[in-house]
């Protein structure tokens, strides 16, 4: 089932966000309004920082650096992320090591 036919199927509301002056109203399931205004909130921020700035005149550009922003830092996320999870990947397995070394030691 497509995400578009679900959310025609779940419980949506009309959400009111307030992004660069402009009032937009979009449906949203009522289980992710939280989320979504926090993101309206999120966005706003980096919006307003763009435009303090003083290099983007445009409502345009200033969206696409934000948006530009906004993805550069999750793609930062990610890699966090990934690089976290091999840490603790390897220390995982240099403990097995240790306690598979440990439990040779116990039997002999």
């Amino acid at each position: 089932m497509s995400q578009q036919h679900r959310m025609s199927n779940s419980n949506t509301k009309p959400v009111s966000l307030r992004i660069l002056d402009k009032e937009y109203v979009v449906a949203c399931p009522e289980t992710e309004c939280e989320t979504l205004l926090a993101s309206a909130s999120y966005l706003s921020k980096k919006l307003q920082t763009v435009r303090e700035g003083g290099k983007t005149v445009s409502n345009e550009r200033m969206v696409v650096v934000s948006a530009l922003n906004i993805i550069h830092e999750y793609f930062q996320y990610k890699q966090e992320e990934s690089d976290n999870l091999q840490a603790i990947n390897s220390y995982v397995r240099r403990l097995n090591d240790k306690i598979d070394l440990a439990l040779i030691r116990i039997k002999s």
